[in-house]
C-alpha cells in the first residue's frame, strides 16, 4: 500500500490528469506529470511538471526516480514507455492492457477471444481487404485503428467504392470497418478494480452523442430499456476487467441494438461519461483511480442523487458564427439551483474542444433532466447539427 504523501506520476496533461492531480491531493499524495505542453492543465496544479515527449527515455527515467506508482490519463500514450516504467515502479494499468486499449484491430480481437458481445467488423489493413470483406458490413463505419477519438478518424461508408475512398484518404493506415446498426441507444459503465480483483461500478450512464462527440450523460438511465440493459452492461464491463487482469478505473462504451448490448470502446482510464461521480457520488471515478493505483480499500460508489453532465465545448465560445472568441455568459448556468460548473482552465477554446462540463444534480431524474436540457439551451449549446 502506498501512503501519503508519496509522489504519484500521471502521463498525460489534458483535463482527466488535472482531476487525478486534484484527488491526489485531496488524499495528501504528491504528484508529477509528463506531459509535452508546457501550458498543459494538469502540469499547472501539479507540485510538478516534467516537459518532455512520452517516448523521451531520460524523463521516463527522471518519472521512475520520482515517484512511487505512475497512470496515464489516456490511451496513446506510447505502450512502450509506460513498459519501460514498469521495470521501476509500480504502473496501473499496465502496458499490455493500455496497447489492448489503444488499437481497435487489438481491442475487437481481445473481444472475440474472450466470446465478448461485439459489433461485426473487419480489418481493413491494405486495399484487397476492401474488396474481400463481407458484403453484410455495409453500409458501415470505417474507423482508424488508432489515434480517432470523439468521432474523429471516423467515415460512414455505403459500398465497396466509397470504403476504398474513405481508406486512401485515411492514408491507407490500418483501419476496422464495423456494420452500421440501428442503435436503441447508447450506454457506458465505469468501475475501478484493484489488484486483488476487487471491483466497484458506478450507476450506468445514458449517453447522447453530437457531432461525434458526446454531449450529455444521464445517471442513472432512463426508465426503459437502457434501464433494464444497465445491470447487464455493469456485468459485462466486469468481465472485460477481470480477462484483462486489469488495475485501475475503467471506462466501457456500449450499443444497444435489438435489446442487446454491445462492447463499442473499451478506455483505459476515468471516462468523459463518469464526470457525474464529481458530484453525485460517495467516491468520485478519480479517487477511485489513485485507490487503486495505490493499493487503497475501493470507495463507495453509490450515488446520492440523480445527475445529467453536459459538455461544454468551445464551439460556444463563436456564438452565430463569430471569428473571435468570447467568454460565454457564464451566470446563466451559475444562477440555476442544483448546477454545479467544472471548467477546466484551457485557455484557447476551439470548436470540438472540450473546454468544461456542467452537472446538474437532484432527486427526481425526469426534473434533473428537465433542469439540465434548459440550463443547456440558456447557455446556447444547439440541436441544429444533429
Amino acid at each position: 500500500m502506498i501512503l501519503p504523501p508519496a509522489t504519484l506520476g500521471v502521463l498525460g496533461g489534458g483535463q482527466l490528469g488535472r482531476y487525478f492531480v486534484l484527488a491526489a491531493r485531496e488524499l495528501g499524495y504528491r504528484t508529477l506529470v509528463l506531459d509535452p505542453d508546457p501550458h498543459g492543465i494538469a502540469g499547472a496544479v501539479a507540485d510538478e511538471h516534467v516537459v518532455a515527449a512520452y517516448d523521451d527515455a531520460v524523463a521516463l527515467d527522471r518519472v521512475a526516480g520520482r515517484c512511487a506508482a505512475v497512470t496515464t490519463e489516456f490511451e496513446s500514450v506510447p505502450a512502450a514507455a509506460l513498459a519501460r516504467l514498469e521495470r521501476a515502479v509500480p504502473v496501473r494499468p499496465g502496458a499490455a492492457t493500455v496497447a489492448i486499449c489503444q488499437d481497435r484491430s487489438a481491442e475487437k480481437g481481445f473481444l472475440r477471444r474472450h466470446d465478448l458481445p461485439h459489433a461485426p467488423y473487419a480489418d481493413i489493413l491494405r486495399e484487397e481487404d476492401c474488396e474481400h470483406c463481407a458484403p453484410t458490413l455495409l453500409p458501415g463505419i470505417l474507423k482508424l485503428a488508432r489515434c480517432g477519438y470523439d468521432g474523429k478518424g471516423q467515415a460512414r461508408v455505403a459500398d465497396r467504392a466509397g470504403l476504398r475512398a474513405a481508406f486512401r484518404d485515411f492514408g491507407t493506415r490500418a483501419c476496422v470497418l464495423e456494420r452500421l446498426l440501428p442503435l436503441d441507444g447508447e450506454l457506458s459503465v465505469v468501475l475501478a478494480r484493484d489488484a486483488a480483483g476487487n471491483t466497484r461500478c458506478f450507476p450506468a450512464t445514458a449517453n447522447h452523442h453530437r457531432n461525434g462527440i458526446l454531449d450529455r450523460s444521464i445517471a442513472p438511465a432512463p426508465e426503459g430499456a437502457l434501464t433494464d440493459a444497465a445491470p447487464r452492461a455493469q456485468a459485462i464491463a466486469a468481465v472485460i476487467a477481470a480477462r484483462m487482469d486489469y488495475v485501475g478505473t475503467l471506462g466501457v462504451e456500449f450499443f444497444l441494438c435489438g435489446g442487446e448490448l454491445l462492447v463499442n470502446e473499451i478506455a483505459p482510464r476515468p471516462h468523459n461519461s463518469g464526470h457525474y461521480t464529481l458530484d453525485a457520488c460517495v467516491t468520485n471515478q478519480f479517487e477511485q483511480q489513485v485507490r487503486t493505483l495505490c493499493g487503497l480499500p475501493l470507495g463507495d460508489t453509490d450515488a446520492h442523487c440523480a445527475a445529467v453532465c453536459v459538455n461544454l465545448l468551445g464551439d460556444l465560445w463563436y456564438p452565430d458564427g463569430a471569428s473571435v472568441p468570447r467568454e460565454p455568459d457564464w451566470r446563466r448556468l451559475l444562477e440555476r439551483p442544483g448546477l454545479r460548473l467544472h471548467l477546466y482552465g484551457k485557455d484557447q477554446p476551439r470548436p470540438g474542444r472540450k473546454m468544461g462540463h456542467f452537472t446538474v444534480i437532484g432527486r427526481d431524474r425526469h426534473e434533473v433532466l428537465l433542469a439540465a436540457m434548459a440550463a443547456r439551451a440558456a447557455i446556447g449549446i444547439r440541436d441544429d447539427r444533429g
